[in-house]
């Protein structure tokens, strides 16, 4: 292992993280930074995280968002679960949370309250909406997407369609971390914290920020991605043989030629219709036919392999659990291994896979996976113990309900989820 996948020579190795989060938004920011080193530790209910137990498209939420994090279950409506925090705060250096407005203010745990007790403290909130007429508002993922242009763009005309992942979510919990970054470089110079906050509609509008520039310059609204005049002729998925699909493109006029020359095309590289790429975006009305018919002759294989051997671009069309064995992935350590615990995999037991890391190298190596997703509670008697608290302590904690301990299984007295607590 280099130096720079040393755990203490990591970016952000000595910065105490504690969160408060769930779903995608805020745990992305704390994962980021977990990644890059920090002690990342996630303040759960006594119930757990909500998202531990969701099913359907939100089944891999917390196994994807949580690793190289700490769990500690405290009632933080106790006033010694409070305390807990309290103390955990003392000695951090960034607080997340991405609950609904004003309720942390109503739990002690605001910015005006927490920058009292610890004022170097950065305290990153994540939102739906920044400060404004609409901060009131509950948002999602998909409500952002359909109020900011982005499910817009992505459906056929008349038919608004959200992105497939949760990509204001993820991004919006990045941004976070930048924010936190920042606020962590300042810090050297003023010795003071601050407050940090992203929000997703925001997001989204940066996402879609290109388009609004587009109408800016030529003034033609942009047209969804299904419906848009591209600016290259060939750029599009085909059906091949035996009905596999693969997206080609062949984006300037030296790739048409070769395009023409490798798949046996030369009365269309003669025709001086098409000699150009404008030109044959204007005929993609008859081009595009010939194309599709032509193409059909060859597999998807074929394809492939031409093209890789003159420099196109080309994709096949991929489902995401394909990726798990992917082998530049594989090769490139792209993926880790991790067990899940039962109540982060949501299968009632540990759970053998990988998981994808952060899209980034340092010194040439990726950043490696050093913790699976935390069990609940699975770290609340080491933290309880490192804030004084004696063995007694924490055994009258446990009988009152007031902290978890890892050896605590779900079914047990519990205090308001993730959901009621946001709800406070």
């Amino acid at each position: 292992m280099s130096d720079v996948q040393n755990k203490q020579s990591l970016p952000y190795s000595g910065v105490r993280v504690v969160e408060m989060t769930h779903m995608v938004m805020g745990p992305t920011c704390g994962m980021v930074l977990a990644d890059l080193g920090a002690e990342v530790i996630k303040v759960e209910p006594i119930a757990g995280d909500s998202t531990r137990a969701l099913r359907g498209s939100g089944a891999g939420f917390f196994s994807t968002f949580n690793r190289n994090k700490k769990s500690i279950a405290v009632d933080v409506k106790d006033p010694r679960g409070l305390e807990i925090v309290h103390k955990l705060l003392g000695s951090a250096d960034i607080f997340s949370e991405n609950f609904k407005s004003g309720t942390m203010d109503k739990l002690g745990l605001g910015y005006a309250a927490l920058s009292k007790l610890n004022s170097r403290l950065i305290y990153v909130s994540h939102k739906g909406f920044l400060p404004g007429p609409y901060d009131h508002r509950t948002a999602l993922d998909e409500v952002v997407q359909m109020m900011g242009g982005l499910a817009y763009m992505t459906g056929p005309e008349g038919r608004p369609l959200r992105a497939g992942t949760s990509v204001n979510d993820i991004m919006g919990g990045m941004f976070g971390a930048i924010g936190a970054m920042a606020a962590l470089a300042q810090r050297e110079r003023t010795g003071h914290g601050q407050e940090v906050q992203s929000a997703l509609f925001e997001n989204n509008v940066f996402l879609v920020a290109q388009h609004m520039m587009q109408f800016a310059v030529t003034g033609q609204a942009a047209a969804p991605m299904p419906g848009r005049i591209s600016a290259w002729a060939v750029y599009d998925v085909f059906s091949v043989k035996d009905g596999e699909q693969i997206f080609l493109a062949v984006v300037s006029d030296t790739q048409w030629a070769l395009f023409c020359d490798a798949f046996g095309l030369n009365d269309l590289k003669a025709d001086e219709r098409i000699a150009t790429n404008n030109q044959r975006v204007q005929a993609r009305d008859w081009l595009l036919p010939r194309l599709r018919q032509h193409m059909e002759a060859f597999s998807a294989a074929q394809i492939s392999e031409i093209f890789e051997q003159i420099g196109l671009p080309y994709a096949p069309i991929t489902k995401p659990q394909d990726l798990f064995d992917d082998p530049h992935l594989l090769a490139t350590g792209g993926l880790a291994d991790v067990t899940l615990p039962p109540d982060a995999s949501g299968a009632g037991k540990p759970v053998a896979t990988r998981t994808a890391l952060l899209p980034l190298t340092l010194a040439g190596e990726r950043l490696r996976l050093r913790a699976a997703p935390p069990a609940l509670g699975q770290n609340t008697q080491a933290l309880l113990s490192e804030l004084g608290y004696t063995a007694d302590d924490l055994r009258q904690l446990t009988e009152a309900c007031v902290v978890r301990c890892q050896e605590r299984q779900p079914g047990d007295q519990t205090t308001p989820s993730a959901n009621e607590l946001a709800s406070a």
